[in-house]
C-alpha cells in the first residue's frame, strides 16, 4: 500500500487562515445582529421626556450599559442602566419608554437605600427577601407611574396582582404579602441593585464607568423634585408627596421645637439678675456695704399661640399640646409660663395650669405684633418668647429684648399670596432673629 501524499504546510497554514476569517466573520455578523438597538432605546427614553417632563434631568443622567446577563432593564445603586438587547428588540417603544420611567423611579425614590435600612431593621436576609423587595418597590411605583400616554408594559406587577390597595410605600407593602402563588409569575423580576440593594453579576461597581456620586444623585434628585414642585400641574400624587419630602424631609419636629427652647432658655442671660437674696463674695473688699450677687433663676416663658381665622381647629388643639411639652422644657414649672392667644389684637394672659383649661379666642386677622408687645409688657417680663403660627402674619421691626422661637404650622401655599386685595402680595417670612421651627 502506498503512504498517502504529505500535505504541504503552506497548503495547512492558508486553510486554517481560511476558517478562522469564515469563523471571524460569522461572529461578527451574529454581533451585528444582537447589538444593542440604540436609536430606539434613544427615541424611548425621548418620548418618555416627552410625556414625563419632570423626569427629563434624572432620564439623562442615567448611564446605559448594554448587558447580555440582564433578563430586560436593570438599575444598579451608581445610577447605571443595564439593558438586554434582546429585550429592546421585542419591545414596542411606549412600553419601552414605561422601563425608563419605571427603573429610574426606583433611583429617585432611593428604593437601594430604603431596602438596606429595612433589612437591618426587620432581619431580612436572602435573595428571596430581596426580590419581595423588588415587588413591594414596584407595587410603590406602578400604581400611578403608568397612563397619561405612557402604557404600562406587559407583566408588570401592581398591587392588584396581590390583593393589595393602591397609594402604599413600599415599607408598607413589604409586611403585607408573601411569596407564593399570587407571585410565581413575578420570579422572572429583577430591576438590579438599584431596586433591591443586592449586587448583581452585571453589576460595574462603584470604581465602574460613568456613575453617579452621592452628591451628583442628590442633585439630580432635586432638580426633579424642583420641577415637581413648580409646575405640579397633573403630576400624580406620589410623585408630588415624593417631591415635597425631598425638599423638605421628615423631621422630628417636637424634639426640634423642644431643643430650641431648652436651648433659648439655658442661653447666656436667660434667667440671670442680680439678687440680694445671696451677699456677693465681693462685699468684703467694700466696707459697709452689701453687694448682690448674680444668680440664675428658673426662665419664665410666653407662648402666643396664632388664633386668626387661617389656623384651623386641629392645629389649635396642636398648639395647646405643645404648650403642656413646653412647660416639661423648661423642667414642669408651670407657673413660669404664661400663654396669650392673638389674632388681630392680643387676648387675655393666662397662667398654665392645665393646657386643656386654656381658652383660644379669636378668628378674625392676624397681626402677632400685638402679641409681642403684650407679652414683653407683663412683669415679670420673659426670658423666652414662643410663637406657633401660621406665619401669615406682620412681624415686629425690632427684635425683642428676650430669646425667640417660632414654631410655624404647615402651609402648602405658603409662599404665596394671601392678600385678597393685592394677589401679589407674598408675606415675609419669620425674621432672622427668631429660631423657627417647621411644626408637622
Amino acid at each position: 500500500m502506498r503512504p498517502a501524499a504529505a500535505v504541504p504546510k503552506a497548503a495547512l497554514d492558508l486553510e486554517n487562515a481560511l476558517a478562522l476569517e469564515n469563523a471571524l466573520a460569522l461572529e461578527n455578523a451574529l454581533d451585528l445582529e444582537n447589538a444593542l438597538n440604540l436609536e430606539k432605546l434613544y427615541a424611548a427614553r425621548l418620548y418618555a421626556v416627552r410625556v414625563r417632563p419632570y423626569l427629563a434631568t434624572a432620564l439623562f443622567a442615567l448611564h446605559t450599559v448594554e448587558s447580555r446577563e440582564v433578563p430586560t432593564m436593570a438599575v444598579d445603586r451608581h445610577w447605571r442602566c443595564y439593558v438586554s438587547p434582546a429585550f429592546v428588540d421585542r419591545t414596542p417603544v411606549e412600553e419601552l419608554a414605561g422601563v425608563w420611567v419605571h427603573e429610574v423611579t426606583h433611583l429617585l425614590r432611593d428604593h437601594h437605600g430604603r431596602s438596606d435600612r429595612v433589612a437591618r431593621e426587620r432581619g431580612l436576609t436572602g435573595s428571596g427577601e430581596r426580590l419581595r423587595m423588588n415587588i413591594a418597590a414596584d407595587c410603590e411605583i406602578n400604581d400611578d407611574v403608568f397612563g397619561d400616554g405612557l402604557p404600562m408594559p406587559e407583566g408588570a406587577v401592581h398591587p392588584a396582582m396581590l390583593g393589595l390597595s393602591e397609594g402604599e410605600l413600599m415599607e408598607d407593602y413589604l409586611r403585607q404579602f408573601q411569596l407564593g402563588a399570587r407571585t410565581r409569575d413575578a420570579g422572572w423580576l429583577d430591576c438590579g441593585s438599584g431596586a433591591d440593594g443586592l449586587d448583581r453579576a452585571w453589576d460595574l461597581g462603584a470604581d465602574g464607568a460613568r456613575g453617579l456620586s452621592a452628591q451628583e444623585q442628590d442633585a439630580v434628585r432635586f432638580r426633579v423634585a424642583r420641577a415637581i414642585t413648580g409646575r405640579p400641574g397633573n403630576t400624580p400624587k406620589g410623585w408630588r408627596r415624593w417631591a415635597e419630602e425631598a425638599f423638605h424631609p421628615p423631621q422630628a419636629w417636637r424634639e426640634l421645637l423642644g431643643a430650641a427652647v431648652r436651648s433659648a432658655a439655658c442661653g447666656s442671660g436667660a434667667g440671670d439678675d442680680y439678687s440680694y437674696g445671696r451677699p456677693s463674695r465681693r462685699s468684703a473688699s467694700v466696707p459697709g456695704a452689701v453687694l448682690p450677687s448674680l444668680r440664675r433663676s428658673p426662665p419664665r416663658v410666653s407662648v402666643v399661640i396664632d388664633t386668626s381665622g387661617s389656623v384651623s381647629d386641629a392645629e389649635l388643639g396642636s398648639a395647646l399640646l405643645e404648650v403642656a411639652a413646653i412647660s416639661r422644657a423648661v423642667g414642669g414649672r408651670r407657673d413660669l409660663v404664661t400663654v396669650l392667644p392673638c389674632d388681630a389684637a392680643a387676648r387675655i394672659v393666662h397662667p398654665l395650669c392645665r393646657a386643656e383649661g386654656i381658652p383660644l379666642l379669636g378668628g378674625g386677622g392676624t397681626d402677632l405684633r400685638t402679641g409681642f408687645a403684650a407679652a414683653l409688657r407683663a412683669r415679670p417680663r420673659p426670658d423666652v418668647l414662643v410663637v406657633l403660627t401660621d406665619g401669615q402674619t406682620p412681624w415686629p421691626a425690632t427684635r425683642p429684648p428676650c430669646r425667640t422661637v417660632v414654631g410655624l404650622f404647615p402651609r402648602a401655599r405658603r409662599f404665596r399670596s394671601w392678600d385678597e386685595d393685592d394677589p401679589h402680595h407674598v408675606p415675609a417670612g419669620p425674621p432672622e432673629w427668631a429660631r423657627v421651627v417647621d411644626i408637622g
